[in-house]
């Protein structure tokens, strides 16, 4: 069994060689540990493997000597600017005012810039909201002050509540429970962690997933603005295509009377699609739903329980299945996608099919071509022929094809980027960031891509991605 354990550490000599002696003297295997004092003065992170009793054993020794009392600190860190003349003894009295309220200054930095006014920026450690309030607007009567977020500054902090406020901040903007709070830092810190070995300074990973959960919450209500698109393929079949702000299309496929969805996006959008669904679909709540997935990424599968029959390649099938068993599912089981996966079922509350609920379509073997078709699945008065991916975006990667009427569902083997609203192109900006790469393998990606555009026969497509608009594709003899 492991566990990570969020420690906030006394800063003197030999705290972790205290913690590490706990740790040893039960039998349990730290495996991870990640402390970077430029992000928080004090809190280490621990991955400790053991029996669920060494596990007890070792929270409740860490909590005897004080180190794990990461939550029960309400207090928080508010960053200044101050704009102060550049001339000896401009701080004095902003310092003053500092101390007459009683703050702790957590981080101060300052620099000329060519002006006769310096920018003294502050880390005030605060405890009331009313407290902070009252010190800047009598700060504001001896020089302009503003209130920075942590994620625009120009460095990231000293200071021992970082994660708490960071996450506070975040759990705020999308209603998630206390109960995810730990879920989330563990994460972020994670995330970090993975980044920064790779280069990617912490200040961007912050950053990164403040602004992804801002624009998931942005979205969100009455500012919940998806491009709906219909497109008539007969007199009898029209496909709705729905492009949320943030996460996956949904394509809503109508033929001889009954509905099949493709993909569903997000979950934390379940309040602002249902009724658009039903708009669309009328009688939904009372009709039987079915709906087909591509692959088992979160943005993608956050409306599967409210169906009735998911359809879904072996691999997808067996990865949603993990899920429900709270394991990993296969992009949890890259190291460097895990942080952002978690992240984002956080936020978005995401949960888990039931495996009940499943229905395997195509064969289930091992795939040694870009793209192999593994079956057929028919729905009205289309036929598709089933292919699965390599697995360069994810393993279980399908791809519907209906070559009589022109028609290809693609997942995100297929990303439609040329014909994205602004707002789906700013969301698209910042999973690249904290996954490294949305694809597993990127170039075996791309090659699928290549083979999927090959595999088409000649005339006009109307090919419909993962995200984007719909695509429309002309296929002619002197194309190779």
């Amino acid at each position: 069994m492991n566990k990570t354990f969020v420690t906030k550490m006394p800063n003197h000599i030999g705290a972790f060689l205290k913690a590490s002696k706990c740790f040893a003297s039960l039998g349990i295997n730290i495996t991870r540990v990640s402390y970077n004092k430029a992000v928080d003065s004090h809190m280490l992170f621990i991955d400790a493997e053991g029996t669920p009793q060494q596990l007890a054993k070792a929270t409740e020794e860490l909590t005897a000597i004080g180190y794990l009392q990461c939550n029960d600190d309400d207090r928080s860190v508010v960053l200044l600017e101050f704009k102060l003349k550049d001339e000896p003894g401009s701080v004095t009295a902003i310092l003053e005012l500092i101390s007459a309220h009683n703050f702790n200054i957590s981080y101060i930095s300052s620099q000329e810039n060519g002006t006769e006014y310096q920018l003294f920026k502050m880390g005030l450690i605060v405890d009331s909201s009313d407290k902070i309030n009252t010190f800047i607007e009598e700060a504001k009567k001896l020089c302009d002050v503003r209130v920075i977020e942590y994620n625009h500054a120009d460095n990231i902090y000293d200071n021992s509540f970082f994660y708490s406020t960071f996450v506070s901040e975040l759990t705020s903007a999308m209603d998630i429970s206390a109960e995810s709070k730990n879920e989330l830092i563990v994460n972020t810190n994670l995330a970090m962690q993975t980044l920064d070995e790779s280069g990617v300074s912490p200040y961007r990973t912050f950053d990164s997933i403040s602004r992804f959960a801002e624009l998931l919450a942005a979205s969100r209500g009455s500012n919940f603005s998806p491009r709906v698109t219909v497109h008539q393929i007969t007199d009898n079949t029209s496909i709705t295509l729905i492009e949320p702000p943030c996460g996956s299309n949904t394509a809503i496929i109508k033929s001889c009377g009954e509905y099949l969805f493709v993909d569903t996006g997000y979950a934390c959008y379940k309040n602002e699609m249902l009724p658009l669904i039903r708009s669309i679909v009328p009688g939904f709540d009372s009709i039987e739903k079915k709906c087909f997935v591509t692959h088992a990424d979160v943005d993608h599968c956050g409306l599967l329980p409210v169906f009735d029959t998911v359809y879904a390649s072996a691999k997808t099938a067996e990865c949603l299945r993990l899920e429900s068993r709270n394991e990993d599912g296969f992009r949890e089981k890259n190291p460097l996608h895990k942080p952002y996966v978690r992240i984002c079922k956080v936020l978005t509350s995401y949960t888990p099919v039931s495996p009940e609920k499943l229905t395997v379509i195509g064969a289930e073997k091992e795939i040694r071509q870009m793209l192999e078709q593994t079956g057929f699945f028919d729905f009205g008065e289309l036929h598709f022929e089933l292919y699965e991916g390599k697995g360069g975006h994810l393993a279980g990667e399908s791809v519907l094809i209906d070559f009589d009427h022109h028609i290809a569902f693609t997942g995100d083997i297929f990303v439609n980027l040329k014909d994205m609203t602004a707002y789906q192109a700013q969301y698209n900006r910042y999973a690249p960031i904290l996954m490294t790469s949305v694809d597993t393998d990127k170039e075996l990606c791309s090659a699928e891509r290549k083979a999927l555009f090959q595999r088409l026969g000649v005339g006009t497509w109307q090919i419909f991605g993962g995200h984007g608009g719909k695509k429309s594709y002309i296929v002619n003899n002197e194309q190779p």
